[in-house]
């Protein structure tokens, strides 16, 4: 008999050790927009593909979230990813989607832990069309920084074509 049985309840292990809606929550998770988050020497970067849309949810399954959190103590930037499974992670930079892969490769060469935020932030905008199917724009991608200020701010659309023509 199949995991299927076991695919209603959050805390029921199947026979083969696994917790299936977690499983069936971070494939959602692998199949949503790619996100990303970079930590800079000076601030966080975290970038996303924008999309819109109306789902159907189900109740009977998690919403198959993946968190990118980013914020600045008195240590300095912190970025955390935590996964459906409420596991949480500290990054220098990590991505999550359709094209978590090859993002995270990309950030991986790219990635220096003396970057500013500016570099961050076309580190960021590079990664993201590395997979995007399309024309990356100021429409299709949003872009929010924090800097030591503590302040999160999005960046407008006018504040994002300026670093898009910069990294063309």
């Amino acid at each position: 008999m199949g995991d299927s049985q076991y695919s209603f309840s959050l805390t029921t292990f199947s026979p083969s050790g696994k917790l299936v809606q977690i499983e069936h929550a971070l494939t959602a998770v692998g199949s949503g927009q790619t996100s990303l988050g970079i930590k800079a020497a000076n601030g966080v970067v975290i970038a996303t593909e924008k999309i819109t849309g109306i789902y159907t949810i189900c109740g009977v399954r998690p919403f198959g979230v993946s968190l990118l959190i980013a914020g600045y103590d008195d240590n300095g930037p912190q970025l955390y990813q935590v996964d459906p499974s409420g596991s949480y992670f500290s990054w220098k930079a990590s991505a999550m989607g359709k094209n978590v892969s090859n993002a995270k490769m990309f950030l991986e060469k790219r990635y220096t832990e003396d970057m500013e935020l500016d570099d961050a932030i076309h580190t960021a905008i590079l990664t993201l069309k590395e997979g995007y199917e399309g024309q990356i724009s100021s429409n299709n991608i949003e872009i929010g920084i924090i800097r030591a200020d503590r302040e999160f701010k999005v960046l407008s659309p006018a504040e994002i074509k300026d670093f898009l023509e910069e990294v063309e």
